[in-house]
């Protein structure tokens, strides 16, 4: 590979050093933006490779993504081997498949060289398999087997996520060798935390972190300080069970193993922040009913697409809490106070069952809700729907006669207020614990069940109470 050319810093480089790229709250500044189109436009290279030798990936990611579609991909051209591909790990993943599809395959592979093993698989795993293979074919063989091997675990795994460049040593060796090996050794990798020991076909031994390492007597083996209960990630592990165990253990690194407890990579702490952070955008969006994975950059029709079928589901659901309404059609026509008040029971329970739902959806995910304490949760929330439905009950109530001046219409909606917030508790709690039963994710299907669970539990007890107490026929 080329060597990085060292770049003078013009005096329009200078300029640009002195014009702040963020704003007070942490904003990219326009102004910013603009001078860097100009750049771009004029292929202005010593400017261009002076200002992106100096961001950050994360920045230089953020200002990708602000500038015009073509402008991305002729800043990553002008720049050459001055650019850092890690910074399109930052942006959108429709953003970083425009890019990678528009640069040559050599031109990918080059950058792909310089990342560690684990970028480089983010960035190509979005890709189509005629484009990776395009793009794996221009790497040396050794690269290429490591990316190829990782993309072949299931997506959201362990495997996926590890960096395959580890520190492994053999149990022969003294704790002195080890050091030595440490500083001796050119091409370790950028940042680790432990190293691992491994017998001669790399099955797991122990774990030795530098701190232990670094205290140990040269001469003592390095058998002797190894820690061989020390937790182990299976390759097919799904990320969101690998943040769980990082938070629960407080773990830095953890070393990951195949089925045959082969040590094959490592996962870092700054890899888990990515992963929890995706979880949580995903759990998030599923609660709204986001189940297609969306970005900012997707086209009106991405996500209309997305949206549809979610959309559609909920619609069937509306039409049969509607049809509760139809069964007291006649006494919806004598009194239109009924017709009034109706949505508030029922968007009451709905608002109290969102709150269960919230609660039990991230119980689930962080494995503080099981069969252990399960009767226990739910008879706690089911008392707080019974005590937030009388307090709602008793203020519903009175500003129901207050308005309609209807003796008895009172007690008619607070008693339906008490009915569908115990309903609602017990169903923003109990949904989401059937669907993961059933292996259904709760974030994403709850919602809609919750919702009509309220709906028609809130229509049928205020309409049909109401029948019973005023005998309407």
């Amino acid at each position: 590979m080329a060597e990085k050319i060292d770049v003078a810093a013009p005096a329009e480089t200078a300029a640009l050093d002195r014009m702040p790229m963020r704003d007070g709250e942490g904003r990219l500044r326009h102004e910013f933006v603009e001078e860097i189109t100009r750049a771009i436009q004029a292929a202005d290279r010593p400017l261009l490779c002076g200002v992106v030798a100096e961001l950050h990936k994360a920045d230089l990611g953020d200002l990708i993504a602000a500038l015009e579609p073509a402008d991305r991909v002729t800043l990553v051209e002008i720049t050459g081997t001055d650019f850092d591909f890690s910074a399109l790990n930052e942006v959108d993943e429709a953003v970083r498949e425009e890019i990678l599809e528009e640069l040559k395959p050599e031109t990918v592979a080059e950058g792909v060289r310089e990342l560690e093993s684990d970028d480089a698989v983010e960035l190509l795993e979005g890709l189509d398999e005629k484009d990776q293979e395009e793009i794996l074919e221009k790497l040396p063989p050794a690269e290429r087997e490591d990316i190829e091997r990782s993309l072949l675990y299931p997506e959201n795994s362990a495997g996926r996520r590890m960096q395959t460049e580890f520190i492994s040593v053999p149990p022969t060796w003294s704790v002195g060798q080890a050091i030595d090996h440490l500083s001796e050794t050119p091409d370790l990798p950028d940042r680790f935390y432990e190293i691992y020991v491994v017998d001669a076909n790399r099955h797991w031994l122990g774990a030795v972190s530098l701190d232990v390492l670094l205290r140990a007597r040269r001469l003592l083996p390095i058998t002797h300080v190894i820690e061989e209960d020390r937790r182990r990630i299976s390759a097919l592990e799904d990320q969101e069970e690998v943040a769980r165990i990082f938070g629960k253990y407080n773990l830095i690194a953890a070393p990951v193993v195949d089925t045959t407890d082969r040590l094959v990579g490592v996962i870092t702490i700054d890899d888990v922040v990515d992963m929890i952070e995706e979880e949580a955008d995903e759990d998030l969006k599923a609660l709204g009913g986001v189940t297609h994975p969306e970005e900012l950059s997707d086209s009106v029709w991405t996500i209309a697409r997305g949206r549809f079928n979610w959309l559609l589901v909920n619609l069937a659901t509306a039409f049969l809490a509607s049809s509760v309404l139809g069964l007291f059609e006649g006494q919806l026509e004598k009194m239109v106070a009924l017709a009034v008040l109706a949505p508030i029971v029922a968007s009451q329970g709905g608002n109290a069952a969102t709150q269960t739902m919230t609660v039990a959806v991230r119980a689930l995910a962080t494995r503080e809700l099981g069969s252990f304490n399960a009767l226990r949760v739910v008879l706690r929330e089911t008392m707080v729907g019974l005590v937030n439905g009388i307090a709602f009950a008793i203020i519903t109530g009175v500003a129901a006669v207050a308005w309609f001046k209807i003796p008895g219409l009172g007690m008619v909606i607070g008693l339906a207020i008490i009915c569908n917030l115990v309903a609602g508790a017990l169903g923003g709690i109990l949904i989401p614990m059937v669907l993961e039963r059933v292996r259904a994710d709760p974030a994403v299907a709850s919602g809609t069940f919750v919702t009509t669970v309220t709906d028609v539990v809130g229509f049928f007890s205020f309409l049909g109470i109401a029948t019973l107490w005023f005998g309407l026929k």
